[in-house]
């Protein structure tokens, strides 16, 4: 890595749109591209110079470096797919049409961390605007999570020869959710370190994953923005002291954090929403930490605005001075 030079894997055909019912589910599928037209309102055509194409979408073999066969089988199936998209409705579906206007936009964002996660080593900062889906783990996918674009992009830098045998990975997982997907998928690994800062009231409870937490943080239902920042800012530089010279972090920023929002149950304001996100950056940055963003979780209709805030603060300040 040389200079600092942020890099935005996008595509429009991150959002999931599938006759309406995606309306069903309170996640806003289609986030990804209200925060792109945003960032565009704000910076124009210069946005263009740091985009990068996720194409194609990820391959069989790549999934098959993390996920079992008997699992990719399963997604075959309509019903399973609905159930782990905790749509019901869609199991009564052509599988086919589940893979046209659902999976096939879920392994481009696989595609999309695969490829953040090769930039951010070569550019210092990488945000794809998609991915974090934290819950899915080797052998089964849930909320709304079904293929592991971390743990994938993790498995294709080892594969490529750019992450050495001995090279340590962190993921900082911010999301409301505790990340049990990637917490059962890195338990027996000793390079991959795992912060996570969670509201423990509330889905998955993942007793067994939460044991394989590095350095976990559970936070109550309502917490604010004081309480969350102040945390944040006394435990990760602690996380940070504890890893030698780690190679690559990805940053799981969900912003299901914010106040109002039905399924995170936590109340910090879109300033601290924000100021996480700026803490997080500058925190990495300034221990010459590459680093790769990702959305996760996030349920009301400011979502999108809220990632735009956050990617707008990595323009500002390292992409277009």
């Amino acid at each position: 890595m040389n200079t600092l030079q942020p890099k935005i894997v996008y595509s429009p055909d991150y959002d999931i749109r599938f006759l309406g019912l995606e309306k069903l589910h309170p996640f806003d599928s289609c986030k990804y591209s209200r925060a792109w037209e945003s960032l565009l309102a704000t910076f124009g055509t210069r946005l263009a110079s740091l985009q990068i194409k996720p194409e194609p979408a990820v391959t069989l073999e790549a999934l098959r470096t993390v996920h079992t066969d008997a699992y990719l089988q399963k997604l075959k199936n309509a019903r399973y797919v609905a159930k782990v998209l905790e749509l019901p409705e869609l199991g009564f579906l052509p599988q086919c049409l589940l893979e046209k206007h659902v999976l096939k936009a879920m392994k481009l964002a696989v595609t999309g961390t695969v490829l953040a996660a090769h930039a951010a080593i070569a550019h210092g900062i990488a945000i794809n605007l998609s991915g974090g889906y934290h819950h899915a783990s080797r052998d089964r996918g849930e909320g709304f999570c079904v293929y592991s674009d971390i743990a994938i992009a993790i498995a294709m830098l080892r594969q490529s020869g750019t992450l050495q045998p001995d090279d340590t990975v962190m993921i900082i997982d911010l999301d409301a959710h505790q990340g049990n997907g990637l917490e059962r998928l890195f338990f027996q690994d000793q390079h991959v370190h795992i912060f996570d800062m969670y509201n423990e009231d509330i889905y998955p409870q993942d007793w067994w994953a939460k044991e394989w937490i590095d350095y976990k943080l559970p936070l109550k239902s309502g917490t604010s923005d004081r309480a969350y920042l102040d945390q944040l800012k006394v435990h990760l530089p602690v996380f940070l002291d504890r890893i030698s010279q780690p190679k690559i972090a990805f940053y799981n920023a969900g912003t299901d954090i914010f106040a109002g929002d039905p399924l995170g149950n936590m109340s910090v304001s879109e300033q601290g929403v924000l100021e996480r996100d700026r803490y997080v950056f500058h925190t990495l940055t300034a221990a010459a930490i590459p680093w790769v963003m990702v959305l996760s979780g996030g349920y009301t209709r400011q979502s999108y605005q809220l990632v735009a805030n956050a990617v707008t603060e990595v323009l500002q300040t390292w992409g277009f001075r």
